[in-house]
């Protein structure tokens, strides 16, 4: 046999032996793996899980929790630039998974990298919104950040995870005002609502009051929101309003819940209850919302039935967010058979708004930005609407409308 095909023999063998090799280098159990690596990782035993860890992610390169744990192992040894890698590539297969971008943002913290920890939780509060674990990271970069310009020089020493004192605002006071001014018929509306929300273990807490002076005629309501917190996956709506004023229902109900799906979706259903004096309506509606990327739209339908017809609406909402959750430029459509809409009148009669079924269409649009200790949050909007004179069909009205809140958190 010659050299060159002895030198061709041995490439084969040699190959075949290495497809051999990694055909047979993992055929475990990939879940008793993952906890038998687990408990060597809490043990101390880094090394040895990361090498049953990777043998896994051979044959299963997919498995989130399985890389995740690699990468925190790496963390915890002060290995940030690979354990940041693989966090990079669970999020940016999975938007929504909040297990792996907590440690992401923690490993940055650890490593004292202060603007990427900042940049990683403005991110994840574009999928996940109003996090509570991922909004105290958030402050908790920013304390460092402050700290740091301060002190004008980085620390030698490494953080500990106990190290991390972790300060949230749970507490926020908001002040909304709007005017109303029509073509014709109608003198100018205002409205305004002063509310405060409470961050709580089991969900944030709205009590809200509002204003209104319509028709010459001054009007309060009193309304409560819960949002309470089923799981990572589901979380709901709930609100109860009271008023005596005609220019409000004399009671309204709310009740909806919400599913994050794979792919940054978000899915929801639920009802809306208005009592008047002489009439009373139940809303049927849910919503549809997608995430991609630093975008956010959602598609929300009403269904209003009655003995005389079904009332059919829905709005269109894209929004487009910069640093993170709290600031955004965004648009909403609506148009169709509007259920929900502020009180009108015809001659000396009050209409309820429920049933009127009037023929609208709307476009808002919205701004809203941060100060710039992100303490302060500010929203101004404006918008069109054409509607339906309730007493003369086929004639419309135009209206403009804009408004300013200002939201303080302490």
């Amino acid at each position: 046999m010659s050299l060159k095909q002895s030198y061709i023999l041995c490439s084969l063998l040699l190959c075949s032996l290495f497809a051999t090799a990694q055909e047979i280098a993992y055929a475990g159990n990939p879940d008793t793996s993952f906890f038998t690596a687990r408990s060597l990782a809490l043990d101390g035993q880094r090394a040895v899980a990361r090498d049953t860890l990777k043998k896994v992610l051979t044959k299963y390169p997919d498995y989130a929790d399985v890389r995740n744990l690699l990468a925190s192992t790496y963390s915890w040894d002060g290995e940030y630039e690979i354990a940041r890698a693989h966090f990079n590539t669970i999020t940016s297969a999975s938007r929504k998974n909040k297990e792996a971008w907590v440690a992401s943002i923690k490993n940055e913290l650890y490593a004292q990298e202060y603007y990427i920890a900042l940049g990683l939780a403005n991110k994840a509060l574009i999928y996940l919104p109003n996090d509570a674990d991922i909004s105290k990271l958030k402050e908790q970069a920013l304390v460092n950040l402050n700290t740091k310009k301060k002190s004008k020089k980085r620390s030698k020493n490494r953080l500990t995870k106990d190290s991390i004192e972790l300060k949230s605002f749970k507490n926020k006071i908001s002040i909304a005002n709007s005017f109303d001014v029509f073509d014709k018929v109608y003198d100018p509306m205002i409205n305004t609502s002063v509310e405060y929300k409470r961050e709580t273990s089991a969900g944030s807490l709205v009590p809200r009051v509002n204003y209104a002076n319509r028709f010459n005629i001054h009007g309060v309501q009193h309304e409560m929101d819960f949002y309470p917190k089923f799981s990572e996956l589901f979380y709901g709506y709930l609100n109860y309003g009271y008023s005596s004023s005609p220019i409000f229902p004399d009671h309204r109900a709310g009740a909806e819940i919400y599913s994050n799906w794979p792919k940054s979706m978000e899915l929801s259903a639920g009802m809306r209850y208005l009592d008047f004096a002489d009439t009373k309506a139940t809303i049927y509606t849910g919503s549809v919302g997608l995430y991609s990327g630093n975008y956010y739209f959602s598609l929300r339908p009403y269904i209003t039935p009655t003995d005389i017809r079904t009332g059919v609406s829905g709005t269109l909402l894209a929004r487009k967010y910069f640093k993170d959750g709290e600031n955004y430029l965004g648009v909403t459509i609506g148009m169709g058979f509007a259920p929900e809409l502020k009180q009108l009148s015809t001659g000396d009669t009050i209409l309820a708004e429920t049933l009127l079924f009037i023929e609208s269409q709307q476009v808002l649009f919205e701004y809203q930005f941060t100060g710039k200790k992100n303490l302060n949050i500010y929203r101004t909007n404006l918008g069109l609407t054409r509607q339906e004179l309730v007493f003369d069909s086929g004639n419309f009205f135009l209206a403009i409308s804009a408004g300013l809140t200002y939201q303080v958190k302490f």
